[in-house]
């Protein structure tokens, strides 16, 4: 008798990687619940897992929309999980839909795509960050009302806006850094919660995260969302920053306190704003999010990696993540509050 193929439970749309799944279908089993096809809620999935229907799949691969078929992998829905349950592969580099702490806690080891979106992300965060720097929204609004370069202020130059801070210089940090640098403007700090190797540096200097605050012209947010960084740029955050400051995210929505954010956008406080990620996203409409109507708001509906080569690239990196647990027991790219844990 053969040996059993072992199965890994899908979900979520593929959209680009289609062949890499058919060759991962000659050696392993696969269940596949996508948006369209099997219309699930969290209720239903929980009352699955209970009923032992997922009973011997030994890894799960997800995708960040797939939380409306499931809702967030958090302590509830893991300790739901069947004991056979070994990896989580999420396709992203943001991992904050899963809770990687209780994971670590059932023997669950959980996976990201941490370094194929760094250049299309910070590409995207230099284009917004140039947008809100010269005020582009008003021209855009301009030309869609067929009012030709009518109500839109001057914005500002490189040299007008100095200091460029960012904050959490990782992998998307150091590239945006790298591609502001022609730009010409005239310093760059970070702040990281321990300072990099020189090389890592690329020029920038560490600072203090108060010091960041209060120097920076521009701050560019590349940190990812926990609950330690939840709301990190609040009220007292923004109390220390310099007036007019540009404020510049593609990390997630939820590092800033939103609704803050709109407060000191109206007072001139922060005068302008680029965004690619938003706090209660994908829930962001005309009518529930005002950022989106302001001038000084230069926004994009989390675009940051929807290119065809880096999602196809993302797709299949999540089946080659599962490929390194199911052929030697340990994930390719495990995050980083994991390692030295599993392996």
């Amino acid at each position: 008798m053969s040996e059993q193929k072992q199965t890994v439970l899908r979900l979520g749309d593929i959209k680009y990687a289609q062949d890499k799944w058919n060759t991962f279908g000659e050696t392993y089993n696969y269940i596949a619940i996508n948006s369209n096809e099997n219309v699930t809620t969290r209720a239903e999935f929980l009352k699955d897992l209970d009923s032992g229907k997922y009973d011997g799949i030994v890894g799960i691969t997800r995708t960040f929309p797939s939380v409306a078929l499931t809702g967030r992998f958090d302590e509830e829905l893991i300790s739901h999980l069947p004991e056979s349950i070994k990896f989580i592969c999420h396709n992203g580099a943001g991992y904050d839909q899963v809770d990687a702490v209780a994971a670590a806690k059932r023997g669950i080891q959980v996976g990201n795509v941490p370094h194929l979106v760094n250049d299309p992300t910070s590409d995207t965060h230099v284009f917004l960050l140039l947008g809100a720097l010269r005020n582009f929204k008003n021209g855009i609004i301009s030309l869609g009302k067929g009012e030709f370069n009518a109500n839109c202020p001057p914005g500002y130059d490189p040299v007008e806006k100095p200091v460029v801070g960012v904050l959490g210089l990782g992998g998307i940090g150091r590239d945006v850094v790298k591609k502001l640098q022609p730009f010409g403007f005239k310093k760059f700090i970070y702040h990281n919660r321990n300072r990099l190797s020189e090389d890592l540096e690329q020029g920038c200097e560490w600072v203090s995260f108060d010091d960041l605050l209060a120097q920076s012209d521009i701050i560019n947010v590349c940190i990812p969302l926990n609950p330690h960084t939840k709301h990190i740029l609040n009220k007292a955050a923004f109390d220390k920053m310099k007036q007019g400051v540009i404020i510049v995210n593609t990390a997630r929505g939820a590092v800033i306190d939103e609704a803050e954010l709109v407060n000191q956008l109206k007072s001139g406080k922060v005068g302008a704003a680029g965004l690619d990620v938003f706090e209660h996203e994908p829930n962001v409409t005309l009518e529930n999010n005002e950022l989106i109507k302001m001038r000084n708001v230069f926004a994009l509906p989390h675009q940051g990696t929807n290119t065809f080569n880096t999602i196809k690239k993302m797709e299949e990196d999540v089946v080659d993540n599962a490929l390194g647990y199911l052929t030697n027991g340990k994930l390719v790219n495990l995050v980083p509050e994991m390692k030295g844990t599993f392996y």
